[in-house]
Formats: C-alpha cells, structure tokens, sequence
C-alpha cells in the first residue's frame, strides 16, 4: 500500500496526494510539461535539471521506461507530480515500470493531486518553488523551510556542474539511417556540453558530421586550435546570464567565421554574446506543442519547448535579426547574426520527445557549413 504524500507551495498552497518512487523530501522549481508522450526523454533531459516536473497529461508510464529513449544516462529532474500512473506497461521495447525506474534513480513524487489545479496556479502567479514530502516525513514547517532555502541559495553554477568533464567523440546515428563504420562523415563538429541531449549528437551524425563533445568552459582558443567546420552550443539548464566564461568564449568565437548554431541555452547565449538582453519567462515554455513561424516563409513548425528564460525583444542589437516567433506569446524563437553564418534556435530540433517539423533547422547549419569550407577552400 502506497503512503500519502503531500506538495507545498511557495504561495502556502499544500495538496495532499500518493507518494511514487522513493521516501523522502525534495525541494526544486516546479514546472508543467504538456506533453502526451515521451514522459522518458523528458525525465533524462539534463535542462530540467533542479526542478520538478509537473506532468499536465493525466496518465503517465502506460509504455514504460526502454533502453533507447534517454537524452542522458540518469533522470535529471528533483522530482516528479503526475495525476495518475499507469499500472500496465504496454510497449515492445519496455524493460521496466516507470514507478520502478523512479525508485532506482532515487526520485520522489507524488500522485493522485489535481495538476489541473496546480498547473492553473502556476499559469497564473507564475513559476514556483516546491517541495514534495511523503507521509513519513510529513511536516510543513520543514518543507516552508526547504523552500526557504532554495529561494534564497539558488545553486549556481548548474551547467559547469552537469557538463561532460572529459572531451569525447560520438559516432552514433539514430535508427533512421544506416549509419555504418564504412559511412563517410564530412563534417567535424565541436559540441559544448551545456546539459546536452544525446539526440542532438545522433542527428549531427545522420547528416554526415563527426563529433567532438567538449565541457561548458572548454577555451574558446583551444576550440579554434581543433580546427572544426562548425561549433554548436546545446540546450542546458539555469539562468544563461550566470555563465559568464561561456559567454566570454563565445564572444572570442564569434570574431571568427566559423559556422556557430545554439539550441536552447546555447541560443540564448549566443543573443548575451551579441549584446542582447535575457529575461525570466512567467511560466516558460515546456511541451512537444507549441507553434513557431518562420518569418520568412510564414511556415509554421511543432516544436518541443523547454526553457524558462528568453530573448528581450526591446532594444535588440542591430547585429540580431529575428527569423522565427512563436504563435502562443510573440516571444523570440530563431535569430541570425549578421554576416555571419550563425544561429539560434529557441526549440529542441532534434525532437526527443516530440514532432519531427523542426529538423530543418539543422539544414540551415549544414548550409552554412559547405558555403564557410568552401570559402576556406578558395583561399
């Protein structure tokens, strides 16, 4: 039998549910994802790391957890609020429930609370701090403290701390193409590690680059020294604006012209770089949802969403043009600098989990590959 459980918020509001996973007390920033499937990819996304997810789809873990669909090698998340949690795992990868999985990596949640509710509050005061308590360690005063706490000692430092620590290669595709030891790869990529998704490295692979995974505060001299076709900053967790050496490198790497694309944090790095400013969302973005036009084209793409922080469409620098939006807010989706074949992107490309429109975007990174080799080329 199941113990009670219960959610404190940092407005007081206390619900009162069915503890999943292990005992105990976890504090973080609660968020809500809407997304309907890919719960996995979402719990192992290093961007989510420190906070708890709020799973606003009712019914969640009906395929289980599999050996393919992480975007790292543990779950991320501080804990994790669902409505209700399947009892049959129906899929033919499946490997184990995702009440057990929750149990292995040592992750507290709560279930059977009203996340209509909870993500309604959330919509309207904006993004709070929680903590969630199973019923042995039940006591209110102790989870106002915890939540305290976070508040004022917000760690810092997230992305140095969850980035690779060791330079590495990757050489692995995704199952949409045969990718093969004979397979020859064209491009050599560096990649900083910010919070990377190891989808973004399949896909870099698929369209014919070889990869070089670097920590977040890897030199920008020594980047330059390994003479790479093209730089691509990844998604992560935090605040971008307390990355203050990445910012520095990325500026040293921006006085060349080499291809540079960021995704997510990267994107919005890239904007602090160029003189932009960033600023804190209300309840930020988090779902595989949510509209984005080219403002070119008019097209309009699903993307997967999963930041809380964006670019300040105010005093943008003229060295910044905005190529995409997003349909729900207006905010800034896609940027292009000005004479230089580099680009952000607000969404995860890659699409783990979500739709596949947005893949495109890494067509514009190879584009800017070939024209930058061949330039190198003539000269």
């Amino acid at each position: 039998m199941r113990e009670s459980a219960f959610l404190a918020l940092e407005d007081g509001t206390l619900f009162r549910g069915t503890s999943i996973g292990v005992k105990g007390i976890t504090v973080g920033e609660i968020v809500f994802n809407t997304s309907m499937t890919g719960y996995q990819e979402i719990l192992t996304d290093p961007s989510y790391k420190n906070q708890i997810i709020t799973f606003t789809y009712p019914h969640i873990g009906n395929t289980g957890i599999n050996n393919v669909d992480n975007e790292s090698n543990q779950i991320q998340v501080k804990g994790i609020i669902v409505h209700n949690i399947s009892l049959i795992n129906s899929n033919y990868q499946n490997n184990i429930s995702l009440s057990k999985y929750l149990k292995q990596n040592n992750i507290i949640g709560i279930m059977n609370i009203d996340t209509r509710k909870l993500t309604k509050i959330i919509r309207n005061t904006g993004t709070q701090y929680g903590c969630i308590l199973s019923d042995s360690y039940t006591n209110i005063d102790i989870a106002c403290k915890y939540i305290k706490d976070a508040i004022n000692n917000p760690e810092k430092n997230i992305v140095e701390k969850i980035s690779t620590k060791i330079i590495y290669t990757w050489t692995e595709g995704t199952k949409k193409k045969n990718i093969t030891k004979q397979t020859k790869l064209l491009f050599h990529i560096i990649v900083y590690d910010f919070g990377l998704k190891q989808n973004i490295l399949k896909l870099l692979v698929d369209y014919g680059c070889y990869v070089t995974v670097i920590p977040a505060e890897t030199p920008a001299e020594q980047v330059i020294s390994l003479n790479p076709d093209g730089i691509l900053l990844s998604n992560g967790p935090g605040d971008p604006r307390s990355c203050i050496n990445i910012i520095k490198n990325i500026k040293i790497l921006l006085s060349t012209m080499i291809p540079i694309f960021g995704i997510c944090l990267g994107h919005q790095l890239l904007a602090i770089a160029n003189e932009a400013q960033i600023i804190k969302m209300k309840f930020g973005h988090h779902g595989s949802n949510h509209p984005v036009q080219n403002l070119k084209t008019k097209k309009v793409m699903i993307t997967t969403q999963n930041h809380n922080f964006t670019i300040n469409k105010n005093n943008l620098p003229k060295s910044i043009k905005i190529t995409h939006q997003s349909l729900f807010d207006k905010t800034i989706q896609g940027i292009k600098i000005i004479n230089k074949y580099v680009f952000g992107f607000q969404g995860h490309p890659e699409a783990s989990p979500g739709p596949n429109d947005a893949e495109q975007i890494f067509d514009t990174f190879i584009k800017y590959i070939k024209h930058y080799k061949k330039k190198q080329y003539r000269n």
